[in-house]
């Protein structure tokens, strides 16, 4: 047997890496900002080796003036600077306020005439048991309520991606543009805004409920009396923001989320985020098939009560998520039919650098949401969560995209589709945070060339027919996490293993 030495690493191993553009790159003037300054960055990427770069393309500036009145020129001029200086383009149907969420550094509301129908009917927004409404994103309940000047919401965000697709035609075509990732919720994750800081949460508070505007409660009224429980009603006892699970009746050990009523109520509330998810992605997929994208939905990495049984933050934010409840490979298998990636976040968290008291298990979770997207075949991508420069996240991030090492045999069995670094800033690019970059670049791509064609996708195919919720429900089932190596076996600091 030849030694170790003489082995080639198979491009199979290679993880494409992105970045996240400023959030504000485009302003809410509609202007692509400091042009001369991302383009002198952009180009220190390329040079890195990075293949592509992420960017919010904001519902609340493109669609500003006024219902179908789009304005894509400032988007078009980055995305084809972004082209011709040799990058890939992930773009985000941001139809979320941007403001109010950890690591927001500027402020675009919807579209105002989007918000003046808010003010005339405020449950079109998500809105907790107190009453306080939530602007960063519209409620579920109204997605096919005809309450927008003709359009119900989930026109509204079919007409904007085709209007997108059109206006970037040759981009698309050109496989300069590899992938859609479609908002779904506050953040542009797929989940209810449970914990918003505009409202006074903090970490590592469990958050709310938000099904208290008047569609959701009319809903859960139908969905109650439909299966013969006339006396369920929503939550009253699961507390307030800032609570901890021991503090609520519902949450508390022995508490109404392991009652036939709790039971009800939460796996009512998880169906309404699924199939509001499976409905957009669908029009996503109507949209974009035939193109060469993905599509993909994200969702949000909450660590905080893991550890507790009643996984509380878990819940309020729409994961219906326990010991003995998988609350996301139903949405894996969602995705499923859609031919979507799933994105997750917090990849770089590891389980010892988090507070006792938030009962947090970063790992874990990640384990878990992966596994999940992996048992229903389905691409799994993701990003950090807060802003690290340092070899402990880049090693825990570069376990996470290849749990089980380098193969020297071909692709890994267990291996993310893609990573995106949040975010290009002044910080990352000062010269010794972005050496230490340079190097997890290299790691990332298993210490191959660059190949920004590498994960360059095949034409995305037309959804398979709809998935009974009891077909998805079937996904519940607990089952364990697919084995991970305790560390990675490329650090950033370290050679190539193989050598």
């Amino acid at each position: 047997m030849a030694p170790a030495s003489n082995y080639k690493i198979p491009m199979g191993n290679y993880v494409p890496i992105y970045v996240m553009l400023p959030l504000g790159v485009v302003s809410i003037e509609n202007k692509f900002i400091e042009q001369e300054k991302i383009e002198k960055q952009l180009k220190e990427l390329k040079a890195a080796g990075v293949d592509g770069v992420m960017v919010d393309v904001w519902w609340g500036i493109i669609e500003l003036k006024g219902p179908k009145q789009y304005d894509w020129s400032a988007y078009k001029r980055l995305f084809l600077l972004v082209q011709k200086i040799g990058l890939k383009i992930q773009a985000i149907m941001s139809f979320h306020q941007c403001g109010g969420n950890v690591g927001d550094v500027v402020y675009i509301p919807l579209p105002k005439w989007v918000l003046d129908v808010g003010e005339e009917n405020p449950d079109i927004f998500y809105t907790n048991r107190a009453g306080i409404r939530n602007k960063e994103y519209l409620s579920l309940g109204v997605d096919n309520q005809n309450l927008f000047q003709g359009r119900t919401a989930v026109q509204i965000y079919s007409d904007y991606m085709t209007s997108f697709k059109e206006n970037m035609l040759d981009l698309l075509v050109a496989g300069a543009i590899i992938d859609i990732e479609v908002g779904l919720g506050p953040a542009g994750e797929l989940r209810y805004p449970s914990y918003p800081q505009t409202q006074g949460w903090k970490f590592p508070g469990i958050g709310e409920f938000q099904c208290y505007d008047k569609y959701m409660r009319e809903d859960f009224r139908e969905t109650a009396d439909k299966a013969g429980e006339p006396k369920f009603n929503l939550p009253g006892d699961a507390g307030t923001y800032n609570d901890t699970p021991d503090k609520t009746g519902f949450f508390k050990k022995g508490g109404n989320y392991q009652t036939e009523y709790g039971r009800f109520f939460l796996t009512w509330y998880s169906n309404k985020l699924i199939l509001h998810g499976d409905q957009i992605i669908g029009e996503a997929n109507k949209v974009f098939r035939g193109f060469p994208v993905k599509i993909a939905a994200k969702v949000s990495g909450i660590h905080w009560w893991y550890k507790d049984s009643s996984h509380a933050a878990e819940l309020t934010a729409g994961y219906y998520n326990l010991l003995d409840r998988d609350g996301y490979r139903p949405i894996a298998r969602m995705l499923s039919r859609h031919y979507a990636s799933l994105n997750f976040t917090c990849l770089e968290m590891k389980d010892t650098e988090q507070s006792a008291e938030a009962m947090s298990a970063p790992q874990e979770l990640v384990q878990q949401v992966l596994s999940s997207g992996w048992k229903e075949f389905i691409d799994v991508a993701g990003e950090n969560a807060l802003a690290r420069y340092d070899a402990t996240a880049y090693d825990q991030i570069l376990l996470n995209v290849r749990p089980n090492g380098i193969n020297l045999h071909g692709p890994p069995k267990l291996k993310m589709a893609g990573f995106t670094y949040l975010r290009l800033s002044d910080d990352l690019m000062k010269q010794q945070n972005f050496e230490l970059f340079n190097k997890f670049v290299h790691k990332m791509h298993a210490d191959l060339d660059p190949s920004p064609n590498f994960a360059n996708p095949a034409p995305l195919q037309s959804s398979q027919p709809e998935i009974p919720i009891e077909k998805l429900l079937e996904a519940t089932k607990a089952s364990r996490a697919f084995p991970w190596y305790p560390l990675t076996d490329m650090p950033v600091e370290g050679g190539n293993p193989f050598d």
